[in-house]
């Protein structure tokens, strides 16, 4: 975001904020959770979560439903007309739609009864115990809260829940400070705390958590142009590291935030389902007024620039397009598309993680045929030149075959074999983790070749 775009910079803001700023945000009062909790295996759930979760079993029954069809009618199937005349599609879209107006009904007025109704009325059951002995739903806020002094006194402070705030607070700060014009853009990577309901899947849905997140400052009335621009760029960055596009989908969401005015989730098919990776979200001027009216600090933009009409836009409280990402989830993301078992030509099967190289963590292996007659000592002077531009590895334990299958389950991109054609020749063997094909190359092409294909120039230049 920073690196390609002049007119987005990066900042790192504080983890401990001044109280007021979450109480402006509307963190204090609105950020909150419908919990419920199973009276027999005494574990707690996010209402919410539970009726997302009968959603997807439904939306599979209605994918099989439609690669049925698609089986049964060959090339003359039209899945349009398919969607909007089967009985039984139609009743599943109308489920899945009766479930999210209900909920969105419900979690705006605060008729939380209404929610566990549905939760009773669908049969939904804990995952323990399989009872269906819920209590009722109440709200849980999310934020973590510590003292600001040593001594036990008044003074409530909070674990930022998100890193967006810190970007708002700093708003002139950037501005000025960069000389930056509207449209314009903070972006930051950091920790985050919320007191999780419940955290499960992984590193899904964790108590501490990295975001990645951008705030993009925009003239008012313009921000709906840049909600459809990012949702698109986004979008398309994903699909830079090579995942299949099949995977991915846009989910709109039914329950509006109290500052947005748009917002979707890019979403992923995990191994458990489509789950949420990044948002999308049009925060109009709500958070910017807000701190605005509570720091009693002006918190506007003079725009020199004129409209199509000649008339000079002055000073407003610009709007704002937000993308956030989970890190973490990212990662898992990342993990679940690469990491792979092949069966080889031989019988034989190898785990391999087939991240993009610019991706890897260790770029290349230096591995000596054998330990003795000098070839370790080669190894390492070929590992000790290439350290100071790769993240190298460098081993010569076990049979050569072992030492590439460990350096393909951790995604090593290169493996260098140092043989006793080396000593006579300045060469070695390379070869390649998905291919797995060798060649022999000059010890002194070695950097060249590898930065060509490790560079992240190759991963951004696709975007």
């Amino acid at each position: 975001m920073v690196q390609l775009h002049e007119n987005i910079v990066g900042l790192d803001s504080a983890i401990f904020m001044h109280p007021k700023t979450w109480k402006a945000s509307g963190h204090i009062d609105g950020f909150n959770d419908p919990m419920i909790d199973n009276k027999d295996s005494k574990k707690r759930y996010r209402a919410d979560v539970l009726l997302e979760d009968y959603q997807e079993k439904i939306r599979i029954k209605l994918d099989k439903e439609i690669e049925k069809a698609s089986i049964r009618f060959g090339e003359t199937f039209d899945e349009a007309v398919y969607r909007t005349t089967n009985p039984k599609v139609i009743g599943y879209k109308e489920e899945m739609d009766r479930i999210d107006q209900v909920l969105k009904t419900s979690l705006e007025s605060g008729e939380l009864a209404n929610i566990k109704a549905l939760i009773e009325e669908l049969a939904i059951v804990c995952p323990i115990s399989g009872t269906r002995n819920w209590t009722d739903v109440r709200q849980f806020n999310l934020m973590y809260s510590t003292q600001m002094n040593s001594t036990e006194s008044d003074d409530v402070i909070y674990l930022r829940p998100e890193t967006a705030q810190g970007i708002f607070v700093n708003f002139l700060n950037v501005q000025k400070s960069g000389r930056m014009k509207i449209p314009f853009g903070i972006a930051q990577t950091g920790k985050a705390f919320r007191n999780e309901i419940v955290a499960r899947q992984f590193i899904m849905r964790m108590k501490e958590f990295e975001q990645m997140e951008m705030q993009f400052f925009v003239r008012p009335g313009t921000e709906m142009k840049w909600f459809e621009y990012w949702k698109k760029t986004r979008l398309q960055w994903h699909l830079a590291l090579g995942t299949d596009p099949k995977r991915y989908r846009y989910h709109d969401h039914v329950k509006l935030a109290h500052y947005a005015n748009a917002a979707v989730d890019i979403e992923y098919d995990f191994p458990f389902g489509f789950k949420e990776v990044e948002g999308i979200h049009s925060r109009t001027d709500f958070d910017l007024n807000q701190h605005q009216q509570f720091s009693g600090k002006k918190m506007q933009y003079f725009d020199p620039e004129l409209d199509e009409s000649g008339k000079a836009y002055g000073n407003y409280t610009p709007y704002v397009v937000e993308t956030s990402i989970g890190l973490d989830r990212l990662f898992l993301l990342t993990l679940c598309n690469c990491l792979k078992e092949e069966t080889l030509e031989n019988g034989e099967t190898r785990t391999v993680l087939s991240l993009h190289p610019a991706l890897a963590p260790v770029k290349a292996a230096i591995l000596p045929l054998v330990k003795k007659d000098g070839l370790s000592e080669k190894a390492e002077a070929i590992y000790n030149d290439l350290k100071f531009d790769f993240n190298c590895y460098f081993e010569e334990k076990d049979a050569i075959g072992k030492r590439y299958r460990r350096q393909d389950a951790i995604g090593t991109p290169f493996c260098i074999t140092v043989d006793y054609e080396t000593l006579n020749d300045e060469t070695v063997t390379l070869r390649r983790r998905d291919s797995m094909q060798q060649e022999r190359v000059k010890i002194a092409d070695l950097k060249a070749i590898i930065e060509n294909e490790v560079n992240l120039r190759n991963l951004l230049s696709s975007l």
